[in-house]
């Protein structure tokens, strides 16, 4: 079970009540797309993503961008008990979707590049290290059915 501190409870829940998910969850699933382009295979359905134009514009990318945003903030109402509550999504991912567990860590790194952008100077390294903390739960929750 990993171990909160006040601050790092205050600090997460602060970063969420800023964070647009309209804006934050697609930018963030975009920029992946865009970065890391073989993580295109898993979303097929989702037409035309041949460029990055294509990618930002996308409905469908926007779309999952917030039910991404969303599901991450699972966590944030279940802090002592993110391995439970991560548990079918773990499945569905993993045996269902056969989504490949290293996406999650990537996904994450590019909200924090978005998070951190949004916030500007505002984003501390201790505020960082929190959110990071936080992300890292979430991959490792999510990467539980994996193991």
């Amino acid at each position: 079970m990993v171990e909160w501190t006040d601050f790092e409870r205050a600090t997460i829940q602060d970063l969420f009540s800023k964070i647009d998910y309209d804006v934050v969850g697609p930018a963030a699933l975009s920029r992946c797309l865009i970065v890391y382009p073989w993580t295109q295979r898993y979303f097929g359905s989702f037409g035309d993503l041949s460029t990055d134009n294509a990618i930002f514009s996308n409905p469908k990318v926007a779309k999952h961008g917030v039910v991404a945003l969303t599901g991450l903030k699972m966590a944030l109402d279940n802090m002592d008990n993110i391995k439970n509550t991560y548990s079918a999504l773990s499945v569905l991912h993993s045996e269902k979707l056969h989504v490949d567990p290293d996406n999650f860590r990537l996904l994450c790194d590019c909200l924090t590049i978005v998070v951190a952008g949004k916030m500007g100077r505002k984003c501390t390294p201790e505020m960082q290290a929190a959110w990071q903390k936080y992300l890292c739960v979430v991959v490792s929750a999510l990467g539980r059915q994996y193991h």
